[in-house]
């Protein structure tokens, strides 16, 4: 009997609310970003949250960049939402899914969003009753991998978490690098224990890359066999409570470079991505990260060979013997 199909990889850009929820840009430029991602190829956005505005004043504009974005369909426009309130401001808006804050770390629970992970799963069994079909509901597993103190995170160490939010029947995750600590060894690990309770499409994974180790971490999670991740374009990521934290996610078109490389069509305009990762990185103040867009692409065309030719002539390149 032959096996089925595995699902095409879908890749998912974070940037809108995680490169942006620490900084003050106009609403019409948050649009803009939406729609050169869209433009693009990406088929799945974050595009903001709804949470408290004066905890996160930086996002306190979610409705109007929601009402701005131009709907297609095939798009999904995702937020991020801290309890009921910010459920119904998402469902309002027309949100296609809705991400809940839940962190696996008790303190860190408390420090983040002001509860512990109790009152954090109680709120989110009432949020489930209230989601009904009109929205997606999942949630976000905040250093799943470890951090913000502390060692590195295994299976063991969420294997309780994980059976209550199966007890709840909310079974869409996202289990979030937060701090950077995944590496590939760990991620085997975590994801055999994710896709053994909730199977494979129903599980995203977003690895960051503060320690230097995402670009492998996106590798070994397409060898688990993780269809769906998310990135961030040029590797942006910041916390409005940690002001200059390396907390940006893996670089989307660096990835897609990565990714093509290794034969995997992701779908994806890479010129596209690269003109919008400089962009947005104007935008930001010229700070952000990312490699193909500083030395361009991996040539594989006579119109790449071209253009790497013209970089080549930029750089005063030392003599060997």
């Amino acid at each position: 009997m032959a096996s089925a199909a595995k699902p095409p990889l879908r890749l998912r850009d974070v940037s809108p609310r995680l490169g942006l929820q620490a900084h003050r840009v106009g609403t019409a430029e948050k649009i803009e970003l939406v729609e050169r991602l869209i433009g693009a190829g990406l088929k799945a956005i974050e595009v903001s949250s709804f949470v408290n505005p004066r905890l996160v004043p930086g996002l306190a504009d979610a409705e109007a960049v929601f009402a701005g974005v131009r709907r297609r369909p095939g798009i999904s426009l995702e937020c991020c939402v801290g309890n009921a309130a910010g459920l119904r401001r998402a469902t309002d808006a027309g949100a296609d899914a809705a991400w809940f804050l839940l962190a696996t770390d008790d303190d860190f629970s408390r420090a983040n969003i002001g509860r512990s992970i109790d009152e954090s799963l109680a709120e989110l069994a009432r949020m489930r009753d209230a989601a009904g079909s009109s929205i997606r509901l999942g949630t976000y597993l905040i250093a799943a991998f470890g951090g913000p103190t502390g060692l590195a995170r295994g299976p063991g160490d969420l294997a309780g978490l994980a059976d209550r939010l199966i007890d709840l029947d909310v079974r869409d995750w996202i289990l979030a690098d937060s701090c950077g600590y995944a590496a590939p060894p760990q991620i085997d690990a975590l994801v055999d224990f994710a896709l053994r309770m909730i199977g494979t499409e129903r599980l995203t994974v977003q690895v960051h890359d503060s320690r230097g180790m995402g670009l492998a971490d996106v590798a070994a999670l397409v060898d688990c066999g993780v269809v769906n991740i998310d990135l961030s374009l040029a590797g942006s990521g910041a916390h409005p409570a940690v002001p200059g934290a390396a907390a940006g996610g893996v670089c989307t078109e660096d990835a897609v470079q990565m990714l093509e490389l290794l034969g995997i069509d992701t779908g994806l305009d890479l010129d596209a991505l690269i003109d919008a990762a400089n962009w947005f990185d104007r935008l930001l103040g010229g700070r952000e990260k990312g490699f193909v867009r500083h030395v361009g692409q991996v040539p594989t065309n006579a119109a790449q060979m071209a253009d790497a030719a013209a970089r080549r002539g930029r750089f005063e390149w030392a003599a060997t013997v």
